[in-house]
């Protein structure tokens, strides 16, 4: 367990991950926070005047030397990355945040950081593990031999093998997450990078408050996913930092739905029905993909368990209140721009 008093780092402070582990670190008590991130401080999802802001680019090494200068425990959630929308769209931009996680894996050692945590992802099991629409339960052993998503998973992939070998050749503490679709509230739910659950909440709030009851939904609606409530992965990464879990492990729920299935259930805390038009040329991901969860309990003995419907409601409010202090704030522009000619 870290000192309350000691400095802990948060790269990618600005997202929605990042932005919640900030505020769970100030509630638990910590201190001293710096967090990073590249976007304006006006873009950042969440930000704190107690915790110490910085705006810097890490995939520049000395911006990452100037972000782990005086720290104990490092957590790296820096990266270009964002729905599969996102992914599929920009492959290189994706694989570029290598030269984060190298940089400051690189800082760590130098400042003789204690802890350091990655969060990697789902995209580095095999493609050939997924193709079922039956949501096949991914050990962490299915990323090898390794098939990973294009681009990103690729990535994260070779990431996690960079802070292996830094614990094994530099003694530096590190430990690996893979998460599985993180979602909730304060998260990304419009402009491209959203993740499903953002979006189909969306979507369907877009459809109610227009009165045109129809929604489109990405590839056939049969994929299957697990979505993991922000609450248990915010858990799901104290757990391991303060863990003996040397390997890259799981951080998901293993409550598998399919597209439609996860609309049914926003239309349901909509209390709407709409007509479904399914674009099969839009970016769709992997058939199939869920979080086997047996390393974890064995480990831990916990793993992320808010229901979706739960964490699905919750998210959904919190986008509904946000889309209509949108809206309202672009009728009040549009009102004082006619008023003003």
């Amino acid at each position: 367990m870290n000192d309350k008093s000691e400095l802990v780092v948060v790269a990618g402070a600005g997202g929605f991950i990042g932005g919640s582990l900030v505020a769970r670190l100030r509630a638990q008590g910590q201190t001293k926070v710096r967090a990073v991130d590249i976007k304006p401080l006006r873009e950042w999802y969440q930000h704190f005047p107690d915790v110490e802001n910085l705006i810097l680019d890490l995939n520049l090494k000395p911006n990452c030397e100037r972000a782990a200068e005086g720290a104990a425990d490092i957590y790296n959630l820096a990266a270009n990355m964002g729905g599969m929308g996102f992914i599929e769209s920009n492959k290189a931009l994706c694989m570029l945040s290598v030269l984060i996680n190298t940089h400051m894996l690189q800082a760590a050692v130098q400042h003789k950081a204690k802890r350091f945590f990655y969060a990697s992802s789902a995209c580095v099991y095999n493609g050939d593990k997924q193709k079922t629409y039956e949501a096949p339960s991914l050990k962490e052993e299915d990323a090898y031999p390794a098939l990973a998503e294009d681009g990103y998973g690729w990535e994260k992939l070779f990431s996690e093998r960079m802070c292996r070998h830094f614990h094994e050749d530099f003694g530096l503490y590190t430990r690996v997450a893979r998460f599985h679709n993180v979602y909730g509230p304060w998260g990304t739910w419009d402009g491209g990078r959203e993740k499903a659950p953002a979006a189909i909440c969306r979507k369907v709030i877009e459809a109610k408050v227009s009165g045109k009851h129809e929604i489109q939904i990405w590839g056939p609606g049969t994929q299957t996913r697990s979505f993991m409530y922000i609450d248990d992965c915010l858990k799901g990464i104290e757990l391991i930092m303060n863990s003996e879990i040397l390997e890259p492990i799981n951080l998901g729920s293993s409550e598998a739905v399919s597209i439609n299935q996860l609309v049914d259930m926003a239309e349901e805390i909509a209390g709407i029905k709409l007509n479904r038009h399914y674009d099969l040329s839009a970016p769709k991901g992997v058939n199939g993909r869920n979080s086997d969860n047996t390393l974890i309990k064995k480990y831990l003995g916990w793993e992320p368990c808010t229901p979706l419907r739960t964490g699905l409601e919750k998210t959904y409010r919190w986008i509904h209140g946000q889309y209509i202090a949108r809206n309202s704030d672009k009728a009040s522009t549009r009102q004082e721009s006619a008023v003003a000619r």
